[in-house]
């Protein structure tokens, strides 16, 4: 069986980024490079990317997260709710007419 002639390559990525995925890959038993082969290796295979791409998780803003806290406080009876309820909607209707 013919080996493959391996010749090196250099690959930058953000500091932050590789130690992350180096700590994932240690804890399943793979280093940065051999996780590179694999992918490359499925992309060639599958002549497609090899994985769902999907974009990251939004992170809620400094006011959506106050905001979220103080519903969820209220909804656990630790702040006063004290939002203006209605019964029927043309109640509510009436009272944002009248603002």
């Amino acid at each position: 069986m013919a080996t493959a002639t391996m010749k090196p390559t250099t690959v930058r990525f953000d500091e932050g980024l590789k130690s992350q995925a180096v700590a994932i890959l240690d804890s399943i038993g793979l280093n940065l490079n051999t996780y590179l082969t694999l992918s490359l290796r499925q992309l060639v295979n599958q002549r497609r990317v090899p994985f769902e791409l999907a974009p990251a998780p939004e992170v809620p803003n400094e006011e959506t997260r106050r905001a979220m806290l103080l519903a969820e406080a209220k909804e656990m009876g630790l702040v006063e709710d004290d939002a203006i309820r209605f019964d029927n909607a043309d109640d509510a209707i009436a009272y944002l007419e009248a603002l």
